[in-house]
């Protein structure tokens, strides 16, 4: 069974930075990356990394999220930069065990908030 572990988060005003990270244990997983959710909307993918490195990103981050890995720590990295109210949400490492998207997801974190304020 695999295990995710968030970190970072936090509060922050428009215009700064932040970086959550998320850490895998128990096993090798494939494809990572986060999603979020703020209250009243769906869960959204907001980014997403393969083992190889092929990133993909939602519209409302491209130019302001970078998405890394680092392999051999089976760890996934989310800078968040210029932040806006509107990225305010719970953001959820997930993960998925086979080969494909991060549209299907086998393993969640247990989410972490970040706040942005104006």
């Amino acid at each position: 069974q695999v295990q995710l572990v968030e970190s970072g988060g936090g509060l922050v005003q428009a215009g700064g930075s932040l970086r959550v990270s998320c850490a895998a244990s128990g096993s090798i997983v494939n494809a990572m990356g986060w999603y979020r959710q703020a209250p009243g909307k769906q869960r959204e993918l907001v980014a997403s990394i393969s083992r190889a490195g092929s990133t993909n990103y939602a519209d409302s981050v491209k130019g302001r999220f970078t998405i890394s890995r680092d392999n051999a720590k089976n760890t996934v990295y989310l800078q968040m930069n210029s932040l806006k109210p509107e990225d305010t949400a719970v953001y959820y490492c997930a993960a998925r065990a086979g080969w494909g998207s991060l549209q299907v997801v086998n393993y969640w974190g247990q989410g972490t908030q970040v706040t942005v304020s104006s």
